[in-house]
């Protein structure tokens, strides 16, 4: 590839590249992964600090962080490998042990939900949709190409080899949101706190400036339209909070704190 890609890009070609059988166990860890940092976060814009607390945080929520790590620390070495990055990342993604109270309860498994609009769930099932007969004519492609036996001059067949893995990662990672996926009924949620699905307006009390914005879930987020990710400073900042409540957030410029004016639906 030309460029580097994000971590959502990359994951996509390393998933495509493994065998069938083993794309299914690593895909939500490498997704959740992916999730934690950012679909478009570079490889060089993560830090050995940053690392360190995704393995805390697995440490602490998930008693089979070790193993899970390890499918992440693979994704990792594999990026390594191919370029993207000058250093293997995983080598910071280190086991924790971590103090546990035996507490007599019965744990159930759990699958990690994500929480969307209906508008972006039906967004990504067309889109699942496109990617899916675009395969279909990549596959033809590929075998065209194919007929040229001399497989290390064919660029067509290489460049549609690439493509086809970056729309297979793409397909993947979609088909496992809609799985963890989870509609929010916006009719019946109320006003009065801010919600996913939910427009709100931000006063700045002091210089009169006003934030609207639209909130949603991580896959939605497009702040280019207003659209803002719940994970996000001021996502995490305001929902849950009602009209009138001052909320604060950390930006770049510092601590920024503005009152919640108005909430819609």
């Amino acid at each position: 590839m030309s460029e580097i890609p994000g971590l959502g890009d990359a994951a996509g070609l390393y998933l495509a590249s493994l065998p069938a059988e083993k794309q299914g166990e690593s895909q939500h860890e490498i997704y959740k992964f992916i999730r934690w940092f950012g679909r478009d976060r570079a490889f060089d814009n993560i830090s050995p600090a940053q690392l360190d607390d995704y393995s805390d945080n697995a440490a602490r929520s998930d008693p089979g962080h070790v193993e899970k790590l390890s499918l992440v620390r693979a994704f990792l070495s594999y990026a390594k490998k191919k370029g993207w990055t000058d250093t293997n990342l995983g080598i910071h993604l280190k086991a924790k042990k971590v103090k546990t109270k035996t507490v007599k309860t019965v744990r159930k498994d759990t699958v990690e939900t994500i929480s969307m609009t209906r508008e972006g769930y039906d967004k990504m099932v067309a889109e699942l949709e496109t990617l899916q007969e675009e395969r279909h004519k990549v596959t033809e492609e590929i075998t065209r190409a194919a007929a040229d036996k001399d497989f290390r001059e064919n660029v067509p067949f290489h460049a549609a080899r690439e493509k086809k893995g970056m729309i297979d990662g793409r397909i993947i990672e979609i088909e496992a949101t809609l799985k963890a996926a989870v509609v929010v009924n916006e009719g019946k949620k109320s006003n009065h706190c801010v919600d996913i699905g939910k427009t709100f307006v931000l006063c700045d009390s002091s210089k009169r400036n006003e934030l609207c914005y639209t909130l949603v879930g991580p896959r939605e987020a497009d702040p280019a339209r207003g659209r803002i990710s719940s994970v996000s400073p001021i996502g995490k900042a305001v929902i849950g909070k009602k009209q009138g409540d001052v909320v604060e957030f950390h930006a770049p410029s510092g601590v920024r704190k503005y009152q919640l004016k108005e909430i819609r639906s």
